[in-house]
């Protein structure tokens, strides 16, 4: 079971692409954090400057003047926010809470994907097993029809005897045909899951494999609560969402900055006739900005946003009563699987106890042919669901696991 889990998280391409998206939403917070840094703009220019024409008010008088041909500009403009109304901050926090949204899918994610690999695995060992109930039915039912051929050899029996138990004998060949199939196709999907080439038959070890837990449900309610990966997913969404109120009312904030500029311009084209030489001029200060429009908007996408935050709340309610219905569910399942695990052992040892009755009155002639059939078929029926049983009680383990976010 361990290296079972160990091929899912190292090859299955669902989980890589969950993996992925925390490196996303890992540079998503290396990039709201950049918000804090400085504004830095550049700008360089040459140009070709035209001669002036200067005209009268009158229109009536036009003259050209020299203007320095060659023009060049260079203006450097650096902004740093001093305070944004907590709209930097929201934003770093929500980055911060997206990324642990994509953690918390990727355990998700991963504890679905070894649950589904879990449930192939279980399969094909439960089907395993039933080839062999098969198998041996198979070979029991071959000596019953050598004997039954010997005894119609001395005119004990029918031939009628042995044609029944041919068809039975058929009968469990398909069977065994049927399940050594399912197994090939299960085997083919679990080996897409654990990215293994195809042509390896996955067999299933003993080791790992015992299912017994006495931990109470009290305790699995309370591992559910604190390792669910769906409920981290609820908080977290709570967390989003109250940071997306902290971003609304930012808007009804006034924006300070410090802000500084430096201008290398020529010629000076301002002077007539215009100055052949450059001119540098710097300056800084601190702006404040308001948004007036706020006062009447953003107060509705306040109002939105605490309303959805309600409602991320309630739902957060519900998840978690979900969740404790789950867990109830399959720990009640799990303490059943053992009750019914043990109902199947005492009828497979019933159903033998019944076969090997009727197969020694049948061999002495005091049976039908048919009795024999019956006993056959309450045998391998009884067999097959005590191989069952046995995996479902620690499939039930494991879905409890699953269900409390421990698999």
């Amino acid at each position: 079971m361990p290296q079972l889990f160990e091929l899912v998280d190292k090859n299955s391409h669902a989980v890589a692409a969950s993996l992925a998206g925390v490196e996303v939403a890992t540079a998503g917070v290396e990039a709201a954090r950049s918000e804090r840094l400085p504004d830095i703009n550049t700008s360089l220019s040459l140009s070709y400057n035209g001669n002036a024409l200067l005209v009268s008010r009158e229109l009536d008088e036009a003259r050209w003047t020299h203007t320095p041909h060659l023009g060049n500009s260079f203006a450097l403009e650096v902004q740093q926010v001093l305070y944004s109304g907590g709209a930097i901050t929201a934003g770093i926090r929500m980055a911060e809470i997206s990324r642990r949204q994509a953690e918390a899918q990727a355990d998700l994610t991963r504890q679905q994907q070894r649950f589904l690999a879990l449930g192939y695995y279980l399969d094909i060992y439960k089907l395993n097993n039933r080839m062999q109930v098969y198998e041996s039915n198979i070979a029991l039912t071959r000596r019953l029809i050598d004997d039954i051929t010997l005894k119609h050899s001395q005119g004990m029996v029918l031939r009628n005897d042995i044609t029944r138990n041919e068809l039975q004998l058929q009968q469990l060949e398909l069977g065994l045909t049927q399940v050594r199939n399912r197994r090939d196709i299960l085997n083919h999907r679990l080996c897409n899951a654990l990215g293994l080439p195809e042509g390896i038959v996955i067999v299933p070890a003993d080791d790992g494999l015992a299912a017994d837990d006495a931990t109470g449900e009290q305790q699995w309610q309370q591992q559910a609560t604190a390792s669910s990966p769906v409920l981290k997913l609820s908080d977290l969404s709570i967390d989003m969402a109250r940071q997306n109120e902290t971003l609304a009312r930012s808007e009804m904030r006034p924006k300070v900055a410090l802000f500084a500029a430096d201008n290398f311009n020529g010629p000076i084209t301002f002077e007539v006739p215009p100055i052949n030489k450059n001119i540098n001029v710097w300056y800084l200060g601190v702006g404040v900005s308001y948004n007036i429009a706020s006062l009447y908007k953003s107060n509705k996408r306040v109002r939105r946003a605490v309303v959805d935050t309600r409602r991320v709340e309630q739902e957060r309610e519900v998840a978690a009563e979900q969740l404790s219905n789950d867990v109830q569910e399959a720990h009640t399942l799990y303490r059943q699987s053992f009750v019914e695990l043990d109902t199947q052992r005492k009828n497979v040892a019933l159903a033998t106890q019944n076969y090997q009755v009727v197969n020694d009155r049948y061999l002495n002639q005091l049976a039908l042919v048919t009795d024999m059939v019956d006993a056959a078929n309450v045998k391998l029926n009884a067999e097959l669901l005590e191989v069952d049983a046995r995996i479902n009680t620690i499939f039930a383990l494991y879905k409890l696991r699953f269900v409390a976010g421990t698999l």
